[in-house]
Formats: structure tokens, sequence, C-alpha cells
């Protein structure tokens, strides 16, 4: 589609934080940038004057900027950004100390609860020196199983202001997914919940944390923050202690107040400053996990330095994200997307968070969440946006989002047709955002622009910096319309530091550059398009080959899923007879039966959109689909146990019991 479903004004372009950036490139450097693309080569060719520039443009707050801008800058693996800076993360989203909105936070239960930027300092000082009381110091892991509250953020605030590494779980993981992740990092402090509610139930932290407790020898601290109930038991949980007690003021004796650099009066419950610790621009920040649904989860380490800068970027230049702008995103604490939107204040905006199912009591209960408190930027992901549309939810009739100017939408790709229902069915005026990147790199290869035309079915534009390019099966680049690996040809500050226990770097280099020595290798199958914009059509190492023909998951699913009678689907591809052959699962609505008719009508509509080689050779009914944490569905696990292998690592799913069902389907086997 060569028409765009949106476009910025003059106006709009002008007022943006991307406009007053080229138009200080331009100055500075005596150019004519005439457009995004002119800017995104100028960055790609540019990459250390762009960085550099950007620093200063998003007044990072470092104690020393450091000399070089990047040592090794084309090697990958193996650049280092910002080699001799020393900062910290938590300096940078602490910036202000006001009255203003920092967090607002909904629970499904309608628990509320607003701290200001002057109260988020506060609480993250007084945690921050228990952890130093308690002591924790520099590398030690701090991690938190715990809901999408104000609490991770001030702990993971706290840990980093000492510079301990962060690593978070949602509670809905099991006790062995947990372990999975956490037994591998040996964290010395454990925060969670005493409970959280999901689809009006509420369901206990407490019986969890017991088992992982006795699994995890290197814990030191269990600290417990009230959520759900007023009385609880922690008796059974060794080394447990109620947050508001751990926070209490301690009596630390000289030698410990000489090794804090604290003085007597700093030791009540709101310390006036935080001691900011200042370290290498690469110090590990976060430690976050691959999906594990094909074994155990690797344990991905990112920089502080690199995760400040790359989400920086994508908040103010991309987002176009202003101090006072209010950030949302769909996301429980186990989804990269949490880490992102927490950044966003460094970027002094209000981080808004809701915790629960984003369909209790009904499908408007995150529309009501982004009306009543006037929502700038909606993010969530295009799983929900398809669910939202069967759900026949209407918000443009039914609610006042006036002040939403964003919806950014990730996780999965944002077929067509979701583009069609937001515009259609929840505003006209808003610029939506599909984006794609990962928990790779913590951030997005290729991301929207406000200041750049939505076209149906595309991601807008690849992320500035960055040298992203579709490449065939030799490695070289693909012609525009041509499909091919999603790669990125140039190094930027948010790759990984490597992988925990991976000393030589061997499964670091496996993961990325493997496929294409010295050029990153997403996974992703991707194209595109004539308006500079992207398609991505499912993950490469899940695309079908019927034929010899590559296909994208993504293709299938759209056609299946417009069918009002299915709501979800799932497809492999089977090996059958000496070949392969196409399978489809089909997640129906409720009370219906796949029968000819329906089968003959998915096969048509499949036929119809798309080519012959599309249709599955098999259309089977399933109870439900697998799917991950994060919500992704997991067309690897399912290939596997349909060929009879193993699945190492079912706690990565969230629903672990639908991957059993396609290990007895008799349909597989004529």
């Amino acid at each position: 589609m060569s028409t765009p479903l949106w476009q910025p004004s003059p106006e709009q372009i002008e007022q943006s934080n991307l406009y007053r950036f080229k138009r200080q490139i331009e100055q500075k450097y005596e150019l004519s940038l005439a457009n995004y693309q002119d800017l995104h080569n100028w960055t790609v060719a540019n990459a250390q004057l762009f960085w550099k520039q950007f620093w200063s443009f998003a007044d990072v707050i470092a104690s020393d900027k450091g000399g070089r801008v990047v040592e090794n800058e084309k090697s990958m693996p193996g650049a280092r950004w910002f080699p001799d800076a020393k900062l910290n993360f938590a300096e940078n989203l602490l910036r202000r100390r006001d009255d203003k909105p920092a967090i607002i936070f909904q629970g499904e239960d309608q628990a509320r609860q607003q701290l200001s930027f002057a109260e988020l300092y506060d609480e993250v000082a007084s945690l921050a020196l228990a952890l130093r009381s308690a002591g924790v110091t520099s590398g030690d892991r701090v991690v938190g199983f715990v809901p999408n509250t104000p609490q991770a953020i001030i702990a993971m605030l706290a840990a980093s202001s000492i510079g301990a590494v962060w690593s978070s779980c949602s509670p809905d993981f099991g006790v062995q997914g947990v372990l999975d992740r956490f037994g591998q990092i040996e964290p010395t402090v454990l925060f969670t919940a005493d409970a959280y509610y999901y689809n009006g139930k509420t369901h206990d932290c407490l019986e969890k944390i017991a088992q992982i407790r006795e699994k995890l020898p290197t814990l030191e601290k269990v600290v417990v923050f009230s959520y759900v109930r007023d009385k609880f038991e922690i008796e059974k949980i060794a080394n447990a202690v109620l947050w508001d007690d751990f926070i209490a003021p301690h009596e630390l004796n000289a030698n410990e107040l000489n090794a804090h650099e604290l003085n007597p009066h700093e030791l009540d419950n709101t310390p006036t400053q935080i001691e900011f610790a200042q370290l290498p621009f690469n110090h590990p920040l976060y430690i976050m996990y691959s999906s594990g649904t094909t074994g155990v989860p690797k344990c991905i380490v990112h920089g502080a330095g690199g995760t400040l800068l790359q989400h920086l970027k994508e908040h103010c230049l991309h987002v176009d994200i202003k101090p006072g702008d209010r950030l949302f995103y769909f996301t429980t604490c186990g989804w990269m997307m949490w880490n992102w939107l927490v950044t966003g204040l460094a970027s002094e905006a209000t981080v808004m968070l809701y915790d629960g199912s984003p369909f209790y009591p009904n499908a408007n209960a995150l529309f009501d969440f982004a009306e009543e408190n006037k929502i700038n930027v909606f993010g969530t992901s295009a799983k929900f946006i398809a669910a939202a549309n069967k759900a026949d939810a209407n918000p443009i009739k039914t609610h006042n989002l006036a002040a939403m100017r964003t919806i950014l939408s990730t996780g999965s790709p944002l077929v067509p047709e979701g583009f069609d229902y937001v515009y259609t069915h929840i505003k006209q005026d808003l610029c939506l955002s599909s984006v794609s990147g990962g928990t790779d790199i913590l951030s997005c290869f290729v991301i929207g622009s406000s200041t750049l035309p939505v076209y149906q079915g595309e991601i807008q534009c690849p992320s500035l910096g960055m040298d992203v390019q579709v490449l065939n099966e030799e490695g070289d680049i693909a012609p525009v319309g041509e499909r091919g690996e999603l790669a990125c040809l140039n190094s930027f500050p948010s790759m990984p530091i490597g992988f925990w226990n991976d000393d030589d770097g061997e499964k670091y280099h496996a993961a990325y550059f493997a496929k294409f020595p010295g050029k990153w290798c997403q996974g992703d199958y991707m194209e595109k398009t004539e308006q500079n914009g992207y398609i991505i059509y499912g993950r490469s190492d899940a695309t079908l080959n019927p034929g010899g023909v590559r296909i994208g998951t993504a293709e299938i699913y759209r056609q299946a899923e417009q069918l009002e009678e299915v709501v979800e689907s799932l497809v492999i591809e089977q090996q059958w007879q000496g070949d392969t052959r196409v399978v489809l699962f089909v997640y129906l609505r409720e009370g219906l039966e796949l029968d000819a008719a329906l089968i003959h009508k998915i096969k048509q509509q499949i036929r119809t959109n798309t080519t012959p080689r599309h249709v599955p050779a098999k259309v089977i009914q399933v109870a439900d689909i697998p799917r991950t944490k994060s919500g992704k569905i997991v067309e690897l696990a399912v290939r596997k146990v349909v060929h009879g292998e193993t699945v190492k690592n079912k706690e990565a799913l969230a629903n672990p019991e639908a991957l059993e069902y396609f290990s007895s389907l008799d349909e597989l086997n004529n």
C-alpha cells in the first residue's frame, strides 16, 4: 500500500526531538539532510560522531565521558563503546527530584500508587543504604520475582546505584523456570511480593519462594513487600525479611561507616543523597534470558552505558518523548519491555505501570487505564491488538483518548489488519509504530518515528546508528522486496557484554555471528519495502520450506486469524514420508468444532490471499496454543514434540500443559 494510513504535519515534525537533533547535526557539520533516510545514512557512516553528539543532546550524566568513543569499532563481536567513560545508570534515571509524578501504578484490583520524582529518589536512597548495609557490593546479583509494581523499579534502581546487577522474573514463572535462570547467576538478595492478582484471582508468591530459596544457597536475604495482604507469614523462608524492616534505620559501626563513606546523620529512612557508584560504561547492569524453550535459558549480560544510551535514543529521537509525557507499556517484569519502559525516567517521562490481565474484567481494561491517566504513548503487543479486535473492543467510540499520540507494538509481527483495527477502532490521529528488536540487544533494530508516515503492515524505519540490512543466503544485501535475514552490519553500544559463564565467548559468537561472520544475525525473516520500511515474516528458524520455497509463518497466521472462527493459530513443518508438509493448528472460538467445511474455508482463505504453496496439508484443532511468558507462540517447541524430540525446558512456557497435547495427535499420523 503506497498511501499512508497516517502522516505527521509539518508542525509536528518541526516540534519533534528528531528535527531538533537533525538541525544540530546539520549546523555543526555543515550538512543538508533532506529526510530521515539521509540522517540515518549519516549516523551509520559517521557512527562515532553520531553517538558522541547524541550523548551531549541527551544530557547523559557521567563523572567522566572519556576521550575515546569506541575501541575496535569494526569488530563484531569485540567493539567496546566509550571504553574510558564512568557513569551510573540509576543516577541518570533519578536526575529529577521534584513533586512531578515519576511513577503512576494501577493493579488489576484497582489498587493505585503514585510516586513523585522526589519520593522515588528517597525510596531508592533508603533501599540502597539497606542493600549496602546488608553487604551488597558492585557486581553482586540482586534479583526480583516480582509483579509490575513500583517496588520492582525501586529495587532495580537501588541495586544499580551501587553497581549490583539486576535480573527479574514475573511471578507467574514456575519454580524450576526461576531456578533455571537465577540458579545460573547466584544472586545474593531476592525481592518478592506476598502475592499478585491476575484474571480476577489471587496468586500466592511465598510458597514458590520457599522452594526457590532452598535451591539458591547464595541468597543472603529475601525481601518481601505487601501487595495483596496486610498480614502474611514469612517464617518458613530462610533469611526472609519484610521490606519495611529491611529499610529501617541501621546501626553501623565505625568501620562500616568508613567503608560506605556515610555520616551517622544519614542513617534514617530517607538519606539526603544517594552515593551513586561511578562505574565503567560497560559495567554489567542487567542479566536477561533467552526464551529457554530449546534448553536452559542463555543469560545475556547487558551493560549500563549501552542500555542507557540506546534507550535514550529510542525514547527521545524515535518515540519523541518529552519531559512530562506519560509513557506506558503493558509488560511484566519478565519481558525486556519492562527494562525499556523504566528507562523512560531518564527522559523525565512519567512511567505508567499496570499489573494484571489486560482483559479483566473485560477488553477495555487498558483503554480505561489510558483514558483515566491521559496516557500519551501506549505500548502493547501485536497479540493484544489482535485479541482486542477479536473481542470487538471499540474505544474510538467508548473512550476519550485525546492525549494518546503514539501506539507502539512489538512481540510479534503486527499484521496489516492490526493496523486497520487501530485506525478504525482505537484512534485515527496517532502514530502507530510497530517495532522489532529483542532481548538480545534490549532495544530495536527496526523501529518507528513520529516524523514519518505509517504504511499498512510496515515497520517505519531502521534505528539510527544501526546499519540494518536484509541478507540473502550468501550473506549479500538483498534487493528491495526480497526476503532474507535481518542483520546489522556495524557495532552499536547496546550489544551484550556477553553471556554469563561464557568466558571464551563461544556461545555468544554462535548465537549471533556464526551464520554471517562479522555481521549480527538476529534470526528474523524480513523484507525491505519501497518506502524504506520493513515487514517481518516471523523467526527465520521457524520458516517453512515446502518445495524449496521459504515461507514466513506470519503470512499464514495473518490469513487464518482473519477468520471469525479462529482465535489463534500455530504452523509448523512436519517431516512426512521422506519429505515435509505444512501443518496448521487452530484454536477456535468457544463451542466451535473443526469440520470439513471450516477446513476448506481456512485453506481457501490462505490460497486466495497468498499462494498454493502456503496452503497447509493438514489443519488440526487444538485446545490451546503454547506460548512463552511474554506471549510468543513456540513453533520450534511444537515441532520438536511432533517429531518425538524432547523439549528441555517447559518451565519457560506460560501454559506448558498445552504442549503435551501435540505429542498424541492421531491426525498427524495420516
